[in-house]
């Protein structure tokens, strides 16, 4: 009876899988054993596995979802979905990672019709991808031309539609093709050279522009591809997204004069390479690409026309100035030019140095650097101000080197006197209205240089160094004339506004500690400022109010609560003209009274008749490079230039002339950038 229903029940369930053969179906003479029904149970086990659904789903996370989504040639070693999708079309999935070549050619053959673009697409891709696999340039040029043939087809009614995941994607494997292709086979720098180069279905006759490859008088050389630099130091990183290859460019002057537009000496130029074709799509399926690649710097031209299309130029300002700062000679001198006067002044013929050449219509902005500091310190604001579109165009950024350990007014009179100095030459007829608007930014010790650009010193400095009127000193006339320029000065006729950023108006106590007292020991003057001084000395002995045998005229000196100089310039106000700034750190928390920012006291940088006082919390002296003092200086500038265009029609957005555009049009930018 058993035996009975077992048989019904392993009948019942081969009539339900309809296994049609009879030599499987149980008939009831036939006896049935353990094995044959333990066989019965494993068939039907597997032929339930073989009748499952083929195609299943699994929630997973949206993250993953992205990384999916987001995942091409340029990220990791598979392809996007898009071009595993036509891989998938035509059948060459697995050949490809078998015979990727092969599979290339064979994805050339389906260039026409309507998959055209998914095909150019994919072959940008795969040929990419491919490159990066057996590092062979015809591949990176292949991936460049099928990705500009994709973006830049020769009919606007075969262009990709706007949101299309794949411009972005075709784009980036163009601009990092064209890097590639050219790179040195160190990869340190890209050659850009004309000349025929071969494609894996042809030949790319290339014509580089040597115009292109001249900026401000100045050859410019070793490109270096910063787009995959990492940066670090600088707290902002701006990218402007578009099209051609980021390059940091190295600057070589054609002639001496070339040599004498103050700009520093090791910059470097951000540019975009850019390589053009004509007729793409026909090109690509002839085999011969005919091209041209043009050079554009990044403080010139943000955009070019393709066709009808106004196309944004691909550059990494922030990767390039991060270059720059790195190779500047002054980090040397920090230390060196605090001890030794004459370092600096023997290092560099001009004290200021120029970010970009002098462009008329722009108002500049002066950094002055602290003690034992330089202009690189100045790196995390001059990037976030640079790239900031409301102030790119209406300023210019210029930078002071100084002996930081020599004394406070001979360090102020150089900076007087260089200003003076560039003003005359960059603008020796007074046609530029802009230069009369100055702004000048100081930090610590540079904070009493700038202020003493704005006020009327009569004869208060002065006293502090001798009883004796100047005009009746026991002198030589050498020494006299240079005594005059560094203690008798009025305020500079174009500064208009001083910024001061954790300034000792007042002093410093940390000039006061034993050990800085005892490095100052150490400091050197300058040997026309110690001439001077010893020739002072030893014609009015008895008419000096300073030790003769030690003098303490260092900058550490004039910095200590108290001091005469302190005193001196307490005693000063500003000249109506001009209009000042204070940002102020703080260790603590408001309210900022009795704190400190572990070098000067809030009661020392604070003064009277700032037209703005800003307490930055929680931070340390070196605040130039806080997010919110930055910020503070943005506004303070944004303000000044408005009001600058109002009052004089000065730096307007609209009145900057570029080399690339009528100067009525904006110079919009579509850098990832500060509003």
């Amino acid at each position: 009876m058993v035996g009975e229903r077992s048989r019904a029940a392993e009948t019942a369930a081969l009539q339900i899988v309809r296994i049609p053969s009879p030599a499987l179906v149980y008939r009831s003479h036939v006896a049935a054993t353990p094995i044959t029904r333990l066989s019965v149970v494993v068939l039907l086990a597997l032929l339930g596995t073989a009748c499952g659904p083929p195609v299943s789903v699994r929630r997973v996370s949206a993250r993953q979802v992205g990384i999916e989504l987001a995942r091409s040639a340029l990220n990791s070693n598979q392809p996007s979905v898009w071009s595993a999708n036509v891989l998938y079309r035509w059948g060459l999935t697995e050949r490809f990672e078998r015979e990727p070549e092969a599979s290339l050619v064979a994805l050339r053959t389906h260039l026409d019709g309507w998959a055209a673009n998914s095909t150019l697409f994919a072959l940008a891709e795969l040929s990419f991808l491919h490159a990066e696999r057996s590092r062979r340039r015809e591949h990176y040029l292949a991936a460049v031309v099928y990705a500009w043939a994709f973006l830049f087809p020769e009919s606007p009614a075969d262009r990709p539609e706007e949101f299309d995941p794949r411009l972005r994607i075709a784009a980036d494997l163009y601009n990092r093709g064209l890097t590639r292709a050219f790179a040195t086979p160190d990869g340190a720098t890209v050659e850009l050279r004309s000349g025929a180069y071969p494609l894996p279905f042809g030949t790319l006759n290339l014509e580089v522009d040597e115009a292109s490859l001249v900026w401000a008088n100045r050859q410019l050389f070793d490109f270096v591809p910063v787009a995959e630099l990492e940066v670090r130091g600088l707290g902002a990183r701006f990218r402007s997204a578009g099209i051609g290859a980021p390059l940091a460019a190295s600057l070589r002057p054609l002639d001496a004069s070339g040599e004498a537009d103050f700009l520093f000496a090791t910059m470097k130029l951000p540019v975009t390479a850019l390589m053009r074709l004509d007729r793409p799509r026909g090109q690509v399926r002839d085999g011969q690409v005919a091209s041209s690649l043009r050079v554009y710097s990044h403080y010139d031209v943000d955009g070019v026309e393709v066709g009808d299309l106004r196309v944004p130029l691909e550059a990494e300002p922030t990767a390039t100035l991060a270059y720059t700062l790195t190779e500047l000679e002054s980090w040397n001198w920090e230390v060196r030019g605090f001890l030794r006067g004459d370092v600096i002044s023997r290092q560099v013929e001009d004290p200021i140095a120029f970010i970009e050449p002098y462009r008329p219509g722009r108002i500049p902005v002066v950094f002055v650097h602290g003690t034992a500091s330089n202009p690189g310190r100045w790196g995390n604001m001059v990037n976030v101000l640079s790239n900031n579109r409301r102030l790119r165009d209406r300023y210019q950024f210029w930078f002071f080197f100084f002996g930081s350990g020599n004394a406070i007014p001979y360090s102020a009179m150089r900076l007087r006197q260089a200003l003076t100095d560039v003003v005359q030459r960059i603008d020796p007829e007074g046609r530029d209205p802009a230069l009369q608007q100055m702004v000048v930014v100081g930090h610590s010790q540079g904070g009493l240089l700038a202020r003493m650009t704005g006020i009327s010193s009569g004869d208060r400095f002065w006293d502090t160094l001798s009883s004796r009127p100047i005009d009746e000193l026991n002198v030589s006339e050498e020494t006299r004339a240079l005594l005059r320029k560094v203690f008798f000065f009025e305020p500079l006729p174009f500064v208009r506004r001083l910024i001061f950023l954790g300034t000792p108006h007042r002093g410093s106590f940390f000039a006061e500690s034993r050990l800085i007292t005892l490095v100052a020991r150490f400091v050197q003057l300058p040997q026309t400022l110690g001439g001077a001084i010893g020739d002072l000395a030893q014609g009015n002995p008895d008419d000096l109010r300073f030790e003769p045998r030690r003098p303490a005229l260092g900058s550490v000196y004039g910095m200590r609560p108290g001091s005469p100089l302190v005193e001196a310039l307490d005693g000063t106000t500003l000249d109506p003209a001009i209009e000042a700034h204070s940002i102020i750190p703080i260790l603590g928390d408001p309210p900022p009274q009795g704190q400190s920012d572990g070098v000067v006291d809030y009661e020392s940088a604070s003064i009277d008749g700032v037209v703005s006082e800003l307490i930055i919390p929680r931070s340390g002296h070196s605040v130039q490079s806080n997010p919110l003092a930055i910020e503070e200086v943005r506004r303070i500038l944004i303000e000044h230039a408005d009001r600058v265009c109002e009052e004089s029609g000065v730096a307007c957005p609209r009145n900057i002339p570029r080399r690339d555009r009528p100067p009525a049009e904006p110079a919009e930018s579509t850098a990832e950038e500060v509003p």
